[in-house]
């Protein structure tokens, strides 16, 4: 039997591959947010916040539950991600993705 997986969230806002046997497998699935450059699969705000800040982006504001960020060369566009990563969803993908053409894609996970 071959082995497959479904990428969850921890509670700490990890990322990490379940492993499931193909026979019992549900028919769970999800999106990731890949950064194309290095084909990196995006599993923490840091890991995002980094390729991010490369792109020039950097915090702009935040509090608890939320982390902005802006261009540092003023543009007007804001980021919004949740600041425990379990509670990152393909919106705040999209967004990262609308707003970084041909840094980033989304894509299915099985």
């Amino acid at each position: 039997m071959a082995a497959g997986g479904v990428w969850v969230f921890r509670k700490d806002g990890v990322m990490e591959l379940e492993r499931q046997e193909s026979s019992s497998a549900s028919s769970r699935s999800g999106k990731a947010l890949v950064y194309v450059p290095a084909n990196e699969t995006m599993r923490s705000l840091e890991a995002l916040e980094r390729r991010l800040g490369s792109l020039g982006w950097e915090r702009y504001y935040e509090n608890r539950d939320l982390v902005q960020l802006h261009r540092r060369d003023g543009g007007v566009d804001l980021i919004a991600l949740p600041r425990d990563f379990a509670r990152f969803r393909s919106t705040h993908m999209y967004d990262v993705v609308v707003k970084n053409r041909h840094h980033f894609k989304v894509v299915d996970i099985v």
